[in-house]
């Protein structure tokens, strides 16, 4: 088992490795030349020989990709000239508001899938399990910024229960939050009932009732974990997509964040925070898909020996 961690591990760092290689390969391959591209409109004296002499632009091209790599690994993403500070010192302060949104969004997601799941699951034709997919379909072709407005309208212009922008307190974050969460609530749900069901076919179910326990109990602690892996899968993919779909959440609700930041950077062509974020969107994928690989190990015991 330790193996396979290190394996895996092992494969996250390649993968960090070669998203990293692209960007520069990437910055390198646009037109024209590289201190322009990172300077963008601005055009004070002194940037472009500043700019020069950070990337090291007089020496070869595997020096400077050295040099590039070797800065990642410090934690050094370069200057934002636009903001005038280290790009790390930009993302430092507008990570936890975005990592609070992600995460509340990502755990009720995952609570009402389970729930919602595990209630309408099996029984053919059951009215339940139609109404619970005729509401999970809405959600899930509802685009997240009408979705947002929507609770807006209903929430805090009309009933006034929470404030229609900011990031002061928990009520700010209520909104943002079930704006995410229900479109991903709804993918999830949908392919958990079907795991559910498919468990709920198995020969071990039949021993289990047979031993007189509760429909509910059969359902929460043996059928639940059988039906996990390919909604842990699912799920890890689009928790981490939450970051995206934090840069309109994020400007809706007037929430600060990685997302607002993302957003003013395209429209400044402060290229340096743009490379900082992709950057950190391959990193928050690489390590959700490890800490999910790694998760499979214990949620099926029969991967350890494969």
């Amino acid at each position: 088992m330790g193996k396979k961690i290190g394996t895996r591990l092992l494969t996250g760092l390649i993968v960090l490795w070669l998203a990293a290689s692209v960007a520069f390969v990437a910055i390198h391959a646009l037109p024209g030349r590289i201190e322009d591209v990172l300077a963008g409109d601005l055009a004070y004296p002194g940037l472009r020989e500043a700019i020069a002499a950070q990337w090291g632009l007089d020496h070869s091209l595997p020096w400077q990709y050295g040099q590039f790599l070797l800065r990642l690994a410090h934690g050094d993403l370069g200057t934002s000239f636009v903001m005038q500070q280290p790009v790390l010192d930009v993302l430092r302060s507008q990570l936890l508001p975005t990592m609070q949104l992600a995460v509340s969004a990502g755990v009720l997601a995952l609570v009402l899938a389970i729930v919602v799941a595990t209630v309408t699951a099996g029984g053919e034709g059951a009215w339940g399990a139609r109404i619970a997919s005729l509401i999970e379909l809405t959600f899930t072709s509802t685009p997240v910024f009408w979705l947002g407005m929507l609770l807006l309208i209903a929430f805090s212009f009309e009933w006034r229960l929470f404030p229609v922008s900011g990031a002061n307190g928990w009520r700010a974050l209520v909104l943002p939050a079930v704006t995410l969460a229900l479109p991903t609530a709804g993918i999830l749900s949908q392919v958990m009932r079907e795991s559910i069901e498919a468990a709920l076919d198995k020969p071990f179910v039949t021993t289990i009732r047979a031993r007189g326990v509760s429909e509910l109990v059969l359902r929460a602690r043996h059928v639940l974990r059988h039906a996990l892996l390919p909604v842990v899968t699912l799920g890890g993919w689009l928790i981490g997509g939450l970051l995206g779909g934090a840069v309109i959440t994020e400007k809706m609700f007037g929430r600060p964040g990685i997302g607002s930041v993302t957003l003013t950077a395209v429209t400044s062509q402060d290229v340096p925070v743009v490379l900082a974020v992709v950057l950190l969107a391959a990193f928050v994928h690489v390590v959700i898909s490890t800490l999910l690989d790694i998760a499979y190990l214990f949620i099926d015991p029969r991967l350890r020996s494969q």
